[in-house]
């Protein structure tokens, strides 16, 4: 018995000993895995106070000289706010001077935004071949010719042939001025710098309204000509104001001239020291790419058949964001205001101008505010609460007008929701697509891909603008006003979705840095860590 017993407590030794390796084992892997998510943890705060720390570059000031070339490159973007706020209630004369119908209204309007495509996707080669700052010029010629045929058109098709030549003058201003701006501003200061396009295709906007309503009295030969053909006097100021600009400092140093890029830096950085740390950086970025990446075919290879990683995911949040801009239906809403109000039960002329009057200050309004913001609360908060609000906006609307279509005595509360609703809607896209849509699809790229790569983000921009302005009338007329609106909401809300979890936060990050912002990672729960730490 007693070897038995032996046994058996050896046995059961041994199957503690198991018991315990067993234990100790599963403690070991746990503790593995506490420790790699400690580390993640860890090099998640650590890129954290990398953005917080306090390296000159992102610690700059305002420089007079950078705010002043921002604003002369800006003033490009106002050709297009004018157009859209002009257009909007010259359509209305146009269509009784031309006796033109639904779909050649249609047509007259979206033309522009469709051709504004081919100067965007020419922009970004044309752009690295002649510079940045010729090509603003190039845009504001080309659009001061459209304008002038526009003014003095006899005919329909000689206007149409005016939209178009403006329109590919648009597609180059649209692309050259954000991609400018965002190469000579500083970290600290290129989200309100970039901004500026949009404000001041807000303020055009608003010029437009203006002229229309001043306008709106004269004879009607001569009212609408009046109100095309003032695009040409901002577009022979910027020609002349871009002589005072520099090139940009990115571009000289992509094209080996590193003595003018560093006189422009220092014009541009708030000290010497910075100019020094700022044109290294910019070199180091210039030397990492590939040599080949200059030249364009290799560019668009790199973009579109072999990306890496983090350029498929900028690629993505670039589109994205110009997609749903344009998916708002924002572009649609603005230049058919006047129709809208017109089934809301709104037929005086001057009245249906002076509803876009004051659409357009509630634009204004709201563009300076998040520009002067985007640098304080960053990108995706803006950004957030803009298409939430555009969701909530664009669902009140659809509301009003289905109740309007239904009653036949059109009350004045239906009325004045869909004035408010309207005005929302594009008080809150001023707050985040509106102006975050250019900074953003310009700051991610590497030095080697922007002007490309950024050209075929706004590419899409214009596309859908196009396709939005075109068809606007036609499915409204099948589907009603109120249901088309519902229609945008929707999009609105799966945009929201999509903003959430793709676009990263880039406040007061270099923009050579923003490649490792893009890197293999989950970003979204970077982004959950620092907006929690940006809290105060």
């Amino acid at each position: 018995m007693q070897p038995q017993s032996k046994a058996h407590s050896l046995s059961l030794s041994h199957l503690h000993i198991k018991s315990t390796s067993s234990n100790l084992n599963r403690l070991r892997i746990e503790s593995q895995i506490l420790l790699i998510n400690n580390c993640e943890i860890l090099e998640i705060m650590d890129e954290i106070e990398a953005s917080h720390s306090e390296d000159p570059l992102k610690k700059s000031g305002m420089n007079k000289y950078t705010i002043v070339c921002a604003l002369l490159a800006s003033t490009n973007s106002i050709l297009l706010g004018y157009d859209i706020g002009v257009m909007s209630g010259a359509v209305i004369l146009i269509k009784d001077y031309f006796r033109i119908t639904r779909t050649q209204h249609e047509i007259l309007v979206g033309t522009l935004n469709v051709f504004s495509l081919i100067g965007s996707l020419a922009s970004g080669k044309t752009s690295d071949i002649i510079g940045r700052r010729y090509t603003i010029v190039l845009a504001a010629c080309t659009f001061l010719i459209g304008a002038l045929l526009m003014g003095l058109a006899p005919s329909y098709p000689f206007l149409m042939a005016g939209r178009c030549v403006a329109g590919i003058g648009v597609g180059y201003a649209l692309m050259i001025a954000p991609v400018y701006t965002v190469e000579l501003s500083p970290a600290m200061n290129r989200g309100f710098l970039t901004s500026l396009p949009e404000v001041f295709i807000t303020f055009g906007l608003l010029l437009g309204y203006i002229v229309n309503y001043a306008l709106s009295g004269l004879p009607l030969h001569l009212s609408w000509r009046l109100m095309l053909g003032l695009a040409a006097v901002p577009a022979i100021g910027i020609g002349f104001g871009v002589l005072a600009m520099p090139e940009s400092p990115r571009w000289l140093v992509m094209k080996g001239k590193l003595s003018e890029a560093k006189k422009v830096l220092i014009r541009t950085s708030a000290s010497e020291e910075e100019a020094q740390l700022r044109l290294e950086e910019i070199t180091k970025a210039a030397i990492q790419g590939p040599e080949s990446a200059h030249e364009g075919g290799s560019v668009w290879k790199e973009i579109l058949l072999r990306p890496t990683r983090p350029t498929r995911r900028m690629l993505v949040a670039a589109i994205g964001i110009n997609f749903f801009m344009q998916a708002s239906g924002n572009d649609g809403v603005v230049y058919y205001c006047p129709e809208v109000f017109k089934a809301a039960g709104i037929h005086n002329k001057r009245q249906l101008f002076g509803v876009n009057a004051i659409m357009g200050l509630a634009k204004a309004l709201f563009v300076l505010v998040s520009a002067l913001k985007l640098d304080k609360y960053g990108r995706r908060p803006l950004l957030l609460l803009g298409s939430a609000g555009m969701v909530v906006s664009l669902f009140g609307l659809g509301l009003g007008s289905k109740f309007l279509e239904h009653s036949t005595k059109k009350p004045i509360w239906a009325i004045a929701l869909c004035i408010v609703a309207v005005c929302a809607d594009v008080s809150f896209f001023s707050i985040g697509l509106g102006p975050i849509t250019w900074v953003y699809s310009s700051e991610i790229f590497p030095m080697r891909l922007r002007a490309q790569a950024s050209s075929l983000a706004i590419s899409v921009n214009r596309l859908v603008s196009g396709v939005v302005s075109m068809t606007f009338l036609s499915i409204s007329h099948k589907i009603t006003f109120g249901g088309i609106f519902f229609v945008f909401a929707g999009i609105m809300l799966v945009g929201t979705v999509f903003f959430y979890f793709f676009l990263p936060e880039t406040k007061g990050r270099t923009l050579e840095d923003m490649e490792t912002i893009f890197e293999d990672r989950d970003t979204t729960k970077i982004n959950r860590v620092r907006e929690m730490r940006d809290v105060p």
